[in-house]
């Protein structure tokens, strides 16, 4: 029993170091690379310190170290380990969609799941102590579309406003219209003409452009828009209802081939 505390007492050194360091959470491959621990004893060791709430296992094999201002609510932002996470998964990833929408500033309604943009496979969507972190798979994305925002533990990759605003109409069954509407109307102030142009035309999912056009021609965006219909002009696009989950009956607009299929609210 006192070789087991003994060992406590050294990963609690080993988590306070890390801290100290500006690191909000580790893998289980690094810590035993600190110590020579047999696994049974590092496991042992490590279930001690989540008993003592100062840490969380948020996947296998990956822990987050709670910090006193957070051991109230049990869990850290995932701002402050994303990164780190998708380091020690060697994942490229990206925060988007309503997350990035909040670290734009468009932050009228503050989602209270987390979602990052991966390349395939796939991953199990984090739930643990009130987190939920959900993974969205796309093929692929141009690194001029990322910008990197500094948080208090480094930086995390963040999609630009422009392809923030693309992927919230791609992925709608997930964000819902009338709330990608309210956060587009946030957004568009961030938008650059010649960055929505190419963004656009590298976004492999028309549907999304073509929605996005709309939004902003029905918002009086006039330029804005007018750089979309550029990226669609000479391509094949068709008839798409503007919510994907209301069939597609209702009028039809006839430059961005939208189905008007439901009504648009904006909660503003």
């Amino acid at each position: 029993m006192p070789a087991l505390i003994q060992h406590i007492s050294t990963l609690e050194d080993f988590v306070d170091d890390l801290r100290s360091q500006g690191r909000h959470a580790f893998s289980l491959e690094e810590t035993k690379a600190h110590f020579e621990l047999t696994g049974k004893a590092l496991l042992q060791a490590l279930f001690r310190l989540k008993q003592k709430n100062r840490i969380v296992q948020i996947r296998k094999g990956y822990y987050v170290i709670i910090s006193p201002e957070y051991a109230r609510q049990g869990m850290i932002p995932p701002a402050l380990f994303i990164d780190d996470m998708m380091v020690a998964l060697e994942r490229s990833y990206y925060v988007g969609l309503l997350s990035a929408s909040a670290l734009h500033g468009a932050s009228h309604q503050q989602p209270m799941e987390y979602f990052v943009v991966i390349e395939r496979p796939p991953l199990r969507a984090v739930e643990n102590n009130g987190l939920k972190i959900n993974f969205y798979v796309k093929k692929e994305w141009d690194e001029t579309d990322i910008v990197q925002i500094k948080t208090d533990a480094g930086y995390i990759n963040v999609s630009t406003p422009e392809l923030t605003a693309l992927d919230l109409l791609y992925y709608l069954e997930s964000t819902g219209l009338n709330r990608s509407y309210t956060i587009i109307i946030e957004l568009v102030e961030k938008f650059k003409i010649n960055s929505l142009l190419q963004t656009a035309k590298r976004y492999p999912q028309i549907a999304a452009i073509q929605r996005l056009g709309f939004l902003l021609d029905k918002l009086g965006e006039e330029k804005l828009a007018e750089a979309l219909y550029r990226v669609l002009e000479g391509q094949r696009y068709y008839l798409t209802p503007l919510s994907p989950n209301k069939g597609k009956e209702g009028d039809s607009d006839n430059r961005w081939k939208i189905i008007v299929n439901t009504e648009l609210e904006a909660d503003l």
